[in-house]
C-alpha cells in the first residue's frame, strides 16, 4: 500500500486485508509528518502481518513512486515467502468485493499477471500530448512545482532534436499504476540483471509509475492479462474521479475488485464494503469496462453540460459547440409595430408566454407586466445588461416546457444579437423597416426624426447581417415591410406552423394591422431630408394604398 494522507483510513484498510489472510507492506510518503506516521504504526502494532518499508518522497510524476513500490515489493517478497501474488494499492483503494473472491480468482489464474500494458501507439487516454516523448526526452524538472522549467526544457529538447537512447530490449508500454503481479514476475523485475541501467533511464522518464512495471513485465511474464483489477477512472482532463457515498449502487454494479479513489469521509462505502463478506457473495470475473458507458456519459455531461444551463464548474467553451439555450423560443422584430394587438393574438395562437421587449433600455418587459419573473429574474435593465446571455438562458431554462416569445428591435440593447443568431433553438421572424412606423405615428416632422431613423436603420441592418451570416444557426424568416403588408396572412401562418406545429386545427382571426395611409409620404419626406430608407422595400405610395386591390383585409387563417 502506498499512502501519504488520511492514514486513519489506510489503517482501516490494512486491518481489513490482514484479517482476511493477506499480509501488507505499507509505504508512507517521506513528506508525510512523522507524527502521522507514528500514529499509523501505533494503530497497527497488534497485527503481525504488517510491515513498513523504507520511506521515500513520492512526488507526482517522479521516480520516487516507482522506488517506493520496488522497496515495498522487495520487503513483501522477503518477509512473506508464501505469497503467490502481489497487489499494488493506495490508501484510498477500497476493496468492493470479498477478499475470498479475489483469492478464488487468483487461484484460477495462478500464472497470470493482471496489469494494463499497451504500447504508446495504442494509448488514447493520456492527457498532455506526451505519449512517445515521455520515453525519448529527459524530464529532470517537476511538472507541478517547476512548470516553466519543465515546459522550457521540453521545448529546448524538441528544438535540438534530442532523442534518448533506450535500454536494449526495452519496448515502452503504458498502463494503469495499479496492478496485480505473480510472485515470479515481480521477483524477476526486482532482480533484473540490467536493473541499474533501467532505473537510471526511468528516473528521467515522465510519470514512470505508469510505464516502469508495464514495460518490464513484457520481458519476464509468461502470461499477461492487460487489465487492472482496480476501477480507476479519469475525466477528460486526466484527473481521477472520486467516489462518494451516493456511488454505492454504481460500485455494486461493477465487477472490479477494488475502486479508486474513495473520498475519506465516505463512511457509508467503508462501512458497507469493509464487512466480512464484502457486502456480497462471490461475483463474476472482474470486468471494469462494464460501466465505461456510464463514465462516457459523465464526461459528455461535464464537457457539454445541459443545454442552456451554465454553472461554475463547467462554463461553456465555444469550440465545443452545442445548443446555447435549453428550449426553442421565438424572437419577433417589427410585428408589435405593425399590429395593434399582436402580443395577445400570438399568445392565443401559440398557447405560449409572449413577452414585450425583454431588452428595452428602460425596463425588461415581462409578459403581464411582471416585475420579477420565474427564477427570480428582475425587470431591472442594469441586472440584465450585466450578462445578457445568462439572462436569456436563465429565462429559457426556468420556463422549459412552456414556449417563450419576445419582441426585439433596433431600439433595444443589441449585445444579445450574436447569441440569438448562433443559437439553434432560436427562431427569428423579422419585418425589416417596421421600426419607422412608430416614428411616423409620433407626429414629428421628417426632419426631426431623420437622425433617429438613420440610427435605427443602421442598427437593424447590423442585426439582419448577423442573421444572414453563414455561421448563423438560428432559424430565420425575414420580410421587408412592403412584402409583408402585401399578404400578412401567409407570414403569420408560417410563424404559427414553425413555433407550434401541433396546434389544434382552428380558424384564428389575424391581429389588426395598423393603418398605413400617409406612411409612404413620410418615407419620401425622409428621402428628401437626405436619408435613404432602404429596409422597407419599395413601399407603395399613398395613392396606391388607396386602390381597392391594395386594401389589406383581415382574412382568417384556416388550419
Amino acid at each position: 500500500m502506498l499512502c501519504h494522507a488520511d492514514l486513519d483510513r489506510a489503517a482501516q484498510l490494512a486491518r481489513h486485508w490482514v484479517m482476511h489472510g493477506c499480509p501488507v507492506v505499507i509505504h508512507v510518503d517521506a513528506r508525510t509528518a512523522e507524527a502521522d506516521f507514528a500514529g499509523l504504526a501505533t494503530a497497527l502494532h497488534d497485527l503481525p502481518d504488517i510491515r513498513f518499508s523504507r520511506r521515500s518522497p513520492c512526488e507526482w510524476g517522479s521516480f520516487g513512486i516507482v522506488q517506493a513500490t520496488l522497496d515495498a515489493s522487495a520487503r513483501l517478497l522477503a518477509d512473506f515467502p508464501r505469497v503467490s501474488h502481489v497487489l499494488l494499492a493506495c490508501g484510498s483503494c477500497l476493496p468492493i468485493r470479498p477478499v475470498a473472491a479475489l483469492h478464488a480468482h487468483l487461484a484460477r489464474h495462478p500464472d497470470t499477471d493482471f496489469i494494463e500494458s499497451v504500447t504508446t501507439a495504442d494509448v488514447g487516454w493520456t492527457v498532455g500530448g506526451l505519449n512517445e516523448e515521455r520515453f525519448t526526452l529527459r524530464f529532470p524538472f517537476s511538472w507541478k512545482r517547476q512548470r516553466r522549467l519543465f515546459d522550457g526544457y521540453v521545448a529546448l529538447q524538441r528544438a535540438l532534436r534530442i532523442r534518448r537512447r533506450q535500454p536494449d530490449g526495452l519496448v515502452p508500454h503504458l498502463g494503469s499504476q495499479w496492478w496485480c503481479l505473480t510472485r515470479r514476475s515481480l521477483q524477476a523485475i526486482i532482480s533484473h540483471p540490467d536493473r541499474p541501467r533501467i532505473d537510471r533511464y526511468f528516473k528521467r522518464v515522465w510519470i514512470p509509475d505508469e510505464s516502469y512495471f508495464q514495460s518490464l513485465v513484457r520481458q519476464v511474464s509468461s502470461r499477461i492479462e492487460s487489465r487492472s483489477l482496480t476501477l480507476a477512472k479519469f475525466d477528460y482532463q486526466g484527473r481521477p474521479y472520486t467516489f462518494y457515498d451516493d456511488h454505492l449502487h454504481l460500485l455494486r454494479q461493477t465487477d472490479a475488485f477494488f475502486a479508486r479513489k474513495i473520498w475519506p469521509q465516505a463512511d457509508l462505502l467503508y462501512r458497507t464494503f469493509l464487512t466480512p463478506d464484502g457486502d456480497r457473495a462471490l461475483a463474476l470475473e472482474p470486468n471494469p469496462g462494464k460501466i465505461n458507458r456510464l463514465f462516457a456519459k459523465a464526461v459528455e455531461r461535464r464537457v457539454k453540460g445541459r443545454p442552456g444551463l451554465y454553472m461554475q464548474s463547467r462554463f461553456p467553451i465555444r469550440a465545443r459547440g452545442g445548443t446555447l439555450s435549453a428550449a426553442p423560443y421565438g424572437v419577433f422584430t417589427g410585428f408589435a409595430e405593425l399590429f395593434h394587438d399582436f402580443q395577445p393574438w400570438l399568445a392565443r395562437a401559440l398557447d405560449a408566454r409572449v413577452h414585450g421587449h425583454l431588452f428595452a433600455f428602460d425596463r425588461v418587459e415581462f409578459a403581464g407586466g411582471e416585475s420579477v419573473f420565474k427564477g427570480g429574474l428582475s425587470d431591472s435593465p442594469t441586472l440584465r445588461d450585466y450578462n445578457p446571455k445568462s439572462f436569456l438562458t436563465n429565462l429559457i431554462w426556468n420556463t422549459r416546457g412552456e414556449t417563450q416569445c419576445f419582441q426585439f428591435g433596433p431600439a433595444d440593447a443589441q449585445d444579445i444579437c450574436s447569441f440569438i443568431a448562433g443559437d439553434p433553438n432560436a427562431t427569428v421572424f423579422a419585418i425589416s423597416g417596421a421600426f419607422a412606423v412608430p416614428l411616423w405615428q409620433s407626429g414629428r416632422s421628417a426632419s426631426d426624426v431623420r437622425p433617429e431613423a438613420a440610427r435605427l436603420q443602421k442598427v437593424e441592418s447590423d442585426f439582419l447581417r448577423a442573421l444572414n451570416a453563414p455561421e448563423t444557426k438560428a432559424r430565420t424568416r425575414i420580410w421587408s415591410l412592403t412584402d409583408f403588408i402585401e399578404n400578412p396572412a401567409e407570414p403569420l401562418e408560417q410563424l404559427v406552423d414553425l413555433l407550434h406545429p401541433r396546434a389544434a386545427h382552428r380558424a384564428t382571426d389575424l391581429p389588426q394591422l395598423v393603418a398605413l395611409h400617409g406612411f409612404g409620404t413620410f418615407l419620401q419626406d425622409l428621402r428628401n431630408q437626405g436619408m435613404a430608407p432602404v429596409l422597407m422595400g419599395d413601399f407603395p405610395s399613398d395613392a396606391e394604398l388607396a386602390r381597392p386591390e391594395q386594401t389589406f383585409a383581415r382574412p382568417k387563417i384556416v388550419r
